[in-house]
């Protein structure tokens, strides 16, 4: 990894104690901006309506994000940690984003009232059992056919 960053092997371990912080970092980096991009070019409509065409499209591109499907590949014990013991700083940063998605569509009368925070911790866990179970899911199932499913609940769940 540092022969290919362009680093010796010091820098890296003087910044990351061991292989799993340095890729959990990389993870948290490589997805920040992937939500930033999904936000940039986010659906039209309302705002449960951008909500819901923004999760889709990014459980689309995080399933085919080539870091995202070697972790889960090679070490998907890495993220164990995040689905049974706390949230990370990646699931904590898309929550934030989703609180914001739902109190704008509490304000326009497009998303259900209740507690942004619960709200937003819901669909997050729901997302994310989509990105993580991708191969799973699909076995038998075309993904796009899954994806509009999703589509479907999240917007009834969230639907005033």
């Amino acid at each position: 990894m540092a022969k290919r960053a362009g680093v010796s092997r010091m820098t890296l371990y003087r910044r990351y104690p061991d292989v799993d912080h340095l890729v959990r970092a990389l993870m948290t980096r490589e997805f920040a901006a992937l939500l930033a991009e999904v936000e940039e070019t986010g659906g039209r409509g309302n705002a449960r309506e951008q909500l819901v065409s923004r999760a889709v499209d990014a459980i689309r591109a995080l399933s085919g994000n080539p870091l995202m499907q070697r972790v889960l590949q090679l070490d998907a014990e890495l993220m164990l940690p995040y689905l049974t013991e706390r949230l990370g700083s990646t699931q904590r940063l898309v929550e934030q984003f989703l609180v914001g998605q739902i109190e704008a569509g509490h304000l326009d009368g497009s998303i259900r009232f209740g507690d942004a925070k619960t709200q937003a911790r819901v669909v997050l866990l729901s997302t994310q059992s989509m990105v993580l179970s991708t191969k799973p899911a699909t076995s038998g199932l075309d993904f796009t056919s899954l994806l509009d499913e999703l589509a479907k609940q999240l917007d009834g769940a969230l639907r005033p």
